[in-house]
């Protein structure tokens, strides 16, 4: 065994065994960017859990502070810089009261940004990458004796394992809805992304790695499961028998878990859309009418400068296969704005797609400048004011398309997984098929549940209901037996 084997056997023991005691501490957790550094922060928080400390939610009680970071957006990298100057200003308030806190930099940023994050920022303790969270408790005992930590070797496959060591652990009581990560990293390289320079080359999880976790979630009262990867279509991870399976099997499968109701992925890249999991679309119940596809142009000229691999009329003829397995889905997409070379023809071919397709939702951004990649390099930068018309432009269209999707909602009624309270008393607030909102007026034991309800409003974002008189319960049977367990 190696020592860095070793180091990570002794961070999975410290982060599970349940005989470890530690004193308590609290950490403040800051999350950037995407779900998958929602799911990386409570996969931190867990492991924080062993060492003795507790989440909490005010800066100035933190005995330690982690900034998870996102690469993505314009300027991601000040930002962070710019907190960790009002951190820095907590810190030294709580030093004279002679309280410690220790400042921790994870994700992309860290990743990208390395030693360079401590020269600017000389309070930040640990500087770790997005596969390295896993080693918090080693991490966290280096830095106490007051050497900086620099973390940021890709080790995904031991990042897997210790997901898999946590999901083996004995079922807690869980969220009615959560994340599972299943792949992360990217081999498409597209020229305005910095994700495989972040999270590095695609690797999957194995089928059993996913299968025991989700299926301890859904022990633990999950109802909903989104599927998690920076190109979670393209997972193919190894079977029991040897085999290698696509999404479109892993979903069959997880459909198989009793209690999980519904399943949801997320971000998908069209050139990995194949048939088996269109097939799923059409024949799992368990799957819901709800796919995140983006497209990021309508150009084919600037298609092929992004380096995706597609065409605007391969995306067509996908979408029509998506569209005829399951009539009814929600489709979702990204829009980059103003890449460099586009012209005005080249943004008209966008927003003719998007009149073509009807999207249920977009996320649209002015295309920024990510330092290391094709992109930034590129000549023929399109001035910023044109952008940022462009943008306007296209929000107003997608926004109008949403809320005509909405609008054909009127009337049904759907299936609502009830997840939290809503800021009336005496409102709950769920989630449809196809992933807006929509708040209730119903009692708190419906939460966790499950319940028909009709659609009689719509807003920008939300549908509003009403239950659907003499069907809802306060539990299932199934959620009876978890209670029970629970309460023993």
């Amino acid at each position: 065994m190696t020592e860095r084997q070793e180091f990570e056997a002794t961070d999975i023991a410290a982060s599970t065994d349940p005989k470890f005691v530690a004193p308590e501490r609290k950490v403040f957790m800051r999350t950037y960017g995407c779900q998958m550094n929602v799911y990386d922060s409570n996969r931190m928080t867990d492991v924080l859990g062993p060492q003795g400390y507790t989440a909490t939610e005010n800066l100035e009680d933190a005995d330690l502070v982690i900034l998870n970071t996102c690469h993505i957006r314009e300027k991601a990298a000040e930002k962070v810089y710019s907190e960790l100057g009002r951190i820095r200003k907590v810190k030294e308030a709580r030093a004279l009261d002679g309280k410690d806190m220790m400042i921790g930099v994870a994700g992309c940023v860290a990743q990208a940004e390395g030693e360079e994050i401590s020269r600017r920022a000389p309070i930040v303790d640990m500087v770790f990458g997005p596969q390295s969270y896993h080693r918090l408790p080693k991490i966290l005992a280096e830095a106490a004796t007051g050497k900086t930590v620099i973390e940021t070797e890709f080790d995904i496959d031991a990042k897997f394992e210790h997901l898999s060591a946590q999901a083996a652990q004995p079922e807690r009581k869980r969220a009615p809805a959560a994340f599972l990560t299943v792949q992360e990293g990217c081999d498409k390289f597209c020229t305005f992304c910095v994700v495989p320079y972040t999270r590095g080359a695609e690797v999957s999880r194995s089928v059993e790695q996913i299968v025991t976790e989700a299926g301890q979630m859904a022990a633990g009262g999950v109802r909903e499961i989104t599927l998690l990867g920076q190109n979670v279509n393209g997972w193919h991870g190894k079977a029991p028998d040897g085999s290698t399976w696509g999404l479109g099997r892993l979903v069959r499968r997880l459909s198989e878990i009793e209690g999980l109701d519904r399943l949801r992925y997320t971000t998908s890249h069209p050139r990995d859309m194949d048939d088996e999991l269109i097939d799923a679309h059409r024949d799992l119940k368990t799957l819901m009418p709800y796919l995140h596809l983006p497209v990021q142009s309508g150009s084919d000229k600037i298609l092929a400068a992004m380096n995706r691999k597609h065409t605007r009329d391969e995306y067509f003829r996908l979408i029509d296969r998506i569209r005829d397995a399951s009539p009814d889905i929600a489709l979702s997409c990204d829009f980059i704005v103003g890449f460099p070379g586009e012209t005005d023809q080249d943004f008209q071919d966008t927003m003719d797609l998007i009149r073509r397709v009807e999207f249920g939702s977009a996320f649209s951004f002015k295309y920024s400048q990510r330092p290391g990649t094709p992109g930034a390099t590129m000549t023929d930068q399109v001035p910023e004011d044109v952008k940022s018309a462009r943008l306007a432009e296209l929000q107003a269209l997608v926004a109008n398309q949403q809320t005509a999707f909405n609008a054909s909602r009127m009337g049904m009624t759907c299936d609502v997984l009830f997840e939290r309270k809503g800021r009336n008393t005496g409102q709950i607030v769920g989630k449809s098929p196809w992933l807006q909102p929509v708040p209730v007026d119903g009692p708190d034991s419906l939460i966790g549940t499950i319940q028909p309800v009709e659609i009689t409003g719509i807003g920008s974002n939300s549908l509003f209901g009403r239950l659907v008189a003499g069907h809802h319960a306060s539990v299932s049977s199934t959620d009876a037996i978890k209670e029970a367990v629970f309460d023993a």
